[in-house]
């Protein structure tokens, strides 16, 4: 069988979902080319019902596609289509789950550290999807446990696992252990911990290190410390890291990735790396290094 003849075969099975949050009207055009361009080749084409109810509130006239009602619609899905930014490809994460179907971020704002592929070359990237001229990586995830139930079941994320005070109270107390040996007692805003897709993230921003995404760490990061002797440190992703919280008040609040929830201050915690992880789509004109670039703007400055 000629390469030809494998590209039609390959076409002909292919199948797609398709994930959106808060889609507006001035992105239907590129929803409509996206549609065009699967449809010409070949390529089934399935929609979350979020999205799905999306489109038709914005549009009285939708093309033909599937819908994904129930967890068997997800079987021999070959990708997931993000339309988006990065907060919308960590909702696919979640939706995706243990199934591991390969990720794709397609950008309709900025440029993003994980919704990579701007609207004007998503039609090359669905090219080369259906060439099968990519790789997958495969991202680690955060998985919390807890002594209560939290987040309907959804306990994993793949950019960082934070624990935070609660409205303009105090800071707060985070006594933190690694394989249940005292590490420190943090007493700042709040605490990170941060997988090396979320080291671009929350912790970047309070002073964390730029970790490789295939690095095999996570990072600790403090939010707003009280003693400035109190720096980020790097574990490994084999650890299990457990907390106790103390503070004027006893509710708190924790979140996974961009989900938050309010805790009393007896609910146990811990992370560690979770069993399953994110495949996301890495396309070959994408490469890490080049995203930070632009996005740090490295480079730019003439002095250097």
């Amino acid at each position: 069988m000629n390469w030809e003849s494998i590209a039609v075969f390959r076409h002909l099975t292919m199948r797609v979902a398709i994930h959106g949050l808060s889609l507006k009207a001035e992105f239907l055009p590129i929803l409509w080319g996206l549609f065009e361009k699967l449809e010409s080749l070949g390529i089934s084409v399935c929609l979350t019902p979020s999205l799905d109810q999306q489109l038709r509130a914005l549009s009285s006239v939708v093309p033909t596609y599937g819908i994904l009602n129930h967890p068997d619609d997800f079987d021999g899905l070959d990708f997931f289509l993000s339309i988006g930014g990065d907060g919308t490809l960590l909702d696919s994460v979640c939706v995706v789950g243990k199934k591991e179907i390969p990720i794709l971020g397609l950008n309709t704002g900025r440029l993003g550290f994980l919704a990579t592929v701007a609207t004007d070359k998503i039609e090359d990237a669905i090219d080369q999807l259906a060439k099968g001229n990519y790789q997958i990586e495969s991202r680690s995830l955060l998985s919390l446990s807890s002594s209560k139930k939290l987040f309907h079941g959804t306990n994993f994320a793949l950019n960082e696992f934070t624990i935070h005070k609660k409205d303009t109270s105090s800071m707060i107390t985070v006594h933190t252990y690694i394989d249940g040996k005292y590490l420190n007692s943090y007493w700042a805003d709040g605490l990170i911990v941060a997988t090396p897709t979320g080291s671009t993230g929350y912790s970047l921003s309070c002073g964390g290190p730029l970790i490789t995404p295939g690095a095999k760490n996570f990072v600790i990061t403090p939010v707003s410390p009280h003693n400035l002797n109190v720096r980020p440190i790097i574990v490994s992703d084999e650890a299990e890291i457990s907390f106790e919280i103390e503070g004027r008040t006893d509710k708190f609040m924790i979140s996974l990735d961009s989900r938050s929830t309010s805790i009393a201050s007896e609910v146990k915690l811990s992370v560690k790396k979770e069993s399953f992880s994110a495949k996301l789509v890495k396309l070959p004109t994408y490469h890490y290094f080049d995203t930070l670039r632009q996005k740090l703007n490295w480079g730019l400055d003439m002095r250097n």
